[in-house]
């Protein structure tokens, strides 16, 4: 699921700069676009994995744990991480172009 986020959050970056939006907006509309679409397959997964929780026994209660774990922490990254990494390439640069 992380991959999916990052692959959505690039594909509205692509789709932003195919309509002419410079860069930096790009990216900033990019990422605000992509949330919704995160944040909702994420919220499924974890609906999902607290029902596991909630009726499964032994392996599969552990199992749910680690699903939850690793929900939020894919989408912590997805969203946070891979902005700030971005931010810190690209802000307060004077970008023409992304190489994406």
């Amino acid at each position: 699921m992380a991959v999916d986020a990052n692959v959505l959050i690039f594909e509205r970056i692509r789709e932003e700069l195919a309509d002419g939006v410079n860069p930096a907006q790009a990216i900033h509309n990019g990422y605000d676009k992509a949330f919704s679409t995160i944040a909702d397959a994420n919220v499924t997964t974890l609906i999902a994995a607290f029902v596991l929780f909630g009726i499964g026994t032994g392996p599969v209660a552990g199992f749910a744990v680690t699903l939850l774990i690793g929900i939020i922490t894919s989408m912590f990254t997805a969203i946070v991480g891979t902005r700030a990494i971005i931010n810190l390439i690209y802000g307060g640069k004077s970008v023409k172009s992304l190489s994406i």
